[in-house]
């Protein structure tokens, strides 16, 4: 992957110095009655973690359960950062968001006709407070649209190659960043609040069916945005598109769930099938167009 390092984000913010660390706040609480406890909310991070279940969807539903009420949020205001990262994976998690910046910041204005406010993105170690509730390593990358900020502990990388054995390249782990950078553009252009309003009216299952969509979408985003980054900036080197193929089928729910718990469970799939990942990833790389990534209306992903 050909990346200008010397062009760092001014949005990143590294938090791994900084310990983290909850201080007694930062969850979700319904209705203002007081929240999950912290060792209840790692075990379901790591139940969610084993069966390919989004983390948040099982915390979310718990809280619920306990308190039920309105999702109103109490914020912990998170620590200060602790400066621009100086070591190389930072330094590149940062690049490749100064990246994205510049790609959508020309791109959604063109495409639909929207200007592109960029998202923050926060570099934390083991756990951290968010106005989501608590990020853990444990659940992966993940964007809260409650503050519009992506939130990754780089541990989770080496988590994927020792786990599953998967070894990811530069290009893999620029798409997982460009993946939750499309969550963000979900955000703005309004899908993702639609979303998580019709998913509050409806069951486990058919909730977790428009999860799906939603992240199968965002994956056909990270290509449209690999597409118009290696137009305006040649970005993509041979093997790049194969490692991040071979990242998305490594992260599909049925490969997860194999691998974990040696059966499948389609009903709890919340990102897609290996085979819709990279389908939906090489849909937005070979277009170029958000207007290709209408997952919500496909007869079929």
């Amino acid at each position: 992957m050909r990346l200008d390092e010397s062009e760092q984000s001014d949005n990143l913010q590294d938090l791994r110095g900084s310990g983290g660390g909850f201080g007694g706040g930062g969850m979700p609480v319904p209705g203002g009655r007081g929240g999950l406890g912290i060792g209840a909310i790692l075990i379901l991070g790591l139940i969610g973690y084993a069966t390919g279940i989004d983390p948040r969807i099982l915390i979310g539903g718990a809280q619920l359960l306990m308190g039920g009420g309105d999702g109103q949020v109490m914020q912990q205001p998170a620590p200060q950062a602790s400066g621009p990262p100086t070591d190389e994976s930072g330094r590149f998690i940062s690049a490749v968001l100064a990246n994205t910046e510049k790609v959508w910041g020309t791109t959604l204005p063109q495409q639909t006709g929207k200007s592109y406010p960029p998202p923050k993105l926060v570099l934390y170690s083991r756990e951290t407070p968010t106005a989501c509730g608590s990020g853990q390593r444990s659940a992966g990358p993940f964007y809260c649209p409650l503050d519009q900020k992506v939130y990754i502990d780089l541990g989770f990388f080496d988590d994927m190659k020792q786990r599953f054995g998967l070894q990811m390249g530069r290009f893999a782990i620029a798409y997982v960043v460009a993946h939750e950078i499309g969550h963000h553009i979900q955000n703005v252009l309004g899908t993702l609040p639609r979303v998580e309003a019709e998913q509050r009216r409806l069951g486990s299952r058919d909730s977790n069916g428009l999860q799906v969509r939603i992240e199968l979408q965002a994956d056909c985003y990270a290509g449209v945005w690999a597409a118009n980054a290696d137009q305006q900036y040649k970005i993509i080197e041979q093997g790049d598109v194969e490692d991040a193929l071979k990242a998305a089928s490594a992260v599909g729910d049925d490969t997860l769930q194999k691998e974990t718990q040696g059966y499948v469970v389609p009903d709890s799939f919340t990102h897609g099938t290996s085979a819709q990942r990279t389908r939906w990833f090489s849909t937005g790389l070979k277009s170029g167009r958000l207007s290709s990534c209408d997952t919500l209306n496909a007869n079929t992903l």
